[in-house]
């Protein structure tokens, strides 16, 4: 299927491994050219290699807003992006009474006003040429608020409302803002939380399965297994695409059944 993606200008933040780096290969694949966002300027520019001609590497740290304005600065330099995922997250399995404030301010930071400055830095500029693609990439914890990490709850709850607002600004135009909502979804942060939440329950990580976190932490699934960062990233891919005009200030779920929602 042609996603009428080349000549177009993608930005992924977050995007050196997981659901990210699954996004900006597609992407790549479908003829994008591809900027790939991460901590290590390293890492991105090993990526970049692999995929060859159109992708560019970045780094920056986006927990503050001197390091969105330096990935703003260097993006500029490549081009006017045509689409932005706003991918880039941490979460943490943490008490609630042992998250101090802090922690919430850096949640906060790096999972909703990264997306925030960005989209206001590259949105106008979509509007101006009447076509663009901005996607948050929340989570069913957005509306499952999960106990073992209410701070991370929150801040997938507020890129709804956001990417939801934001849509209010496209009307009439060729641009798009949506939430995509994955469901667990195995990569190596994830990989590393099960082994958070095996060390909680007292059981090594062979006894403390993936089955087992189904089952115990996510029983809603109708998946019944973690998703895959490529089964995600072929909803981003669509999304991204001009396909997808008619789908606008939505929250598309990819999340294996786990929220009991008819809508």
């Amino acid at each position: 299927m042609d996603y009428q993606l080349a000549g177009k200008l993608a930005l992924v933040t977050g995007s050196t491994k997981g659901i990210g780096r699954a996004a900006i290969e597609q992407l790549h694949q479908e003829g994008a050219t591809v900027i790939i966002h991460g901590r290590s300027l390293s890492q991105a520019s090993e990526l970049a290699s692999a995929l060859g001609k159109n992708a560019h590497a970045v780094a920056t740290d986006l927990s503050h807003q001197e390091g969105v304005d330096s990935l703003i600065a260097q993006v500029k330099k490549i081009g006017a992006p045509d689409i932005l995922i706003n991918n880039a997250g941490i979460y943490e399995p943490k008490e609630f009474f042992d998250i101090p404030d802090s922690e919430w301010l850096r949640f906060f930071e790096i999972n909703v006003l990264s997306g925030v400055r960005l989209s206001r830095a590259f949105l106008p500029g979509m509007l101006q040429r009447n076509w663009g693609r901005i996607i948050f990439i929340s989570s069913e914890s957005a509306v499952n608020p999960p106990v073992e990490m209410i701070h991370y709850g929150m801040t997938k709850t507020a890129q709804l409302s956001i990417s939801r607002g934001l849509s209010e600004l496209t009307k009439g135009t060729n641009v798009t803002v949506n939430a995509i909502l994955p469901g667990p979804t195995m990569s190596e942060g994830v990989s590393q939380f099960v082994d958070q939440m095996s060390e909680k329950s007292g059981k090594s990580r062979k006894e403390f399965k993936e089955q087992e976190f189904i089952n115990s932490i996510r029983p809603t699934s109708l998946l019944q297994r973690f998703a895959s960062s490529e089964e995600v990233a072929h909803m981003i891919t669509y999304i991204a695409s001009p396909l997808s005009v008619a789908t606008n200030g939505a929250s598309l779920r990819v999340d294996g059944g786990v929220i009991k929602f008819i809508i």
